[in-house]
């Protein structure tokens, strides 16, 4: 796994990203081993896994955590931003098995693109916040299109959504499920991007896959709690 660049940043800020990541990284693990998962379109999800292809994972930056504990130790290399948050972030991601790739749609973006595109050639499988890492939620940045056009690899989107959970006062109302919760993670079909497609193409692209992670949303959110039944 490719090591993961040299944050600048005064020796007491390390200390601190040091510190929520060995605080926060047990915490998580220890959250996560009670959720109950209920996995819906898993058959997509186990199609790619059998052929060996790496694909692009696409999701929502509110469901960060969820998304971490369900798809741990596969090596996934995930693009985190080159600020105090993305370096305590990808030290928790480090400690579950991710790899990861500094830069953001607003700092560093080709160089975390062309890191990205070596790990997909390389095998790997890659993720993307659509949305990330400012905003505005629930709209789809281009990243993950731009490298499924580059490496002709497909993108899978996908949604976690809790029965019972805490929402944080942030930006994108980042989803923290509940102990022993039951968590959804609904999984879409594969997304592909043809490599000769122009910016309309692009375009097109990036409005149908955030189209496709709110229908997901929906979709998750009615199976995680169905309300009561008909009478």
């Amino acid at each position: 796994m490719t090591a993961q660049p040299a944050w600048h940043a005064s020796r007491w800020k390390r200390i601190q990203a040091a510190a929520i990541a060995a605080v926060g990284a047990p915490l998580i693990a220890v959250l996560g081993r009670t959720y109950r998962w209920q996995v819906d379109g898993r058959e997509h999800l186990e199609g790619l896994d059998r052929s060996g292809e790496p694909c692009i994972f696409a999701f929502w930056h509110g469901r960060i955590l969820p998304g971490l504990v369900f798809f741990r130790r596969r090596g996934i290399v995930v693009i985190t931003s080159e600020n105090f948050d993305g370096e305590w972030i990808a030290r928790i991601l480090v400690r579950f098995g991710y790899g990861t790739a500094r830069g953001s749609t607003s700092r560093g973006a080709v160089k975390a693109l062309v890191q990205l595109r070596r790990e997909m050639a390389a095998g790997r499988a890659t993720a993307f916040t659509v949305d990330g890492p400012r905003g505005p939620a629930l709209v789809a940045q281009p990243g993950a299109v731009w490298l499924a056009k580059a490496t002709g690899r497909p993108i899978l989107p996908f949604h976690v959504e809790a029965r019972r959970y805490w929402t944080a006062p942030s930006w994108d109302r980042t989803q923290v499920p509940k102990p022993f919760s039951r968590v959804v993670l609904s999984i879409g079909e594969p997304l592909h991007v043809a490599a000769d497609v122009d910016e309309a193409g692009v375009e097109e692209a990036r409005r149908r896959l955030e189209a496709v992670l709110l229908a997901l949303a929906d979709r998750a959110r009615a199976i995680a709690d169905p309300g009561p039944a008909a009478p």
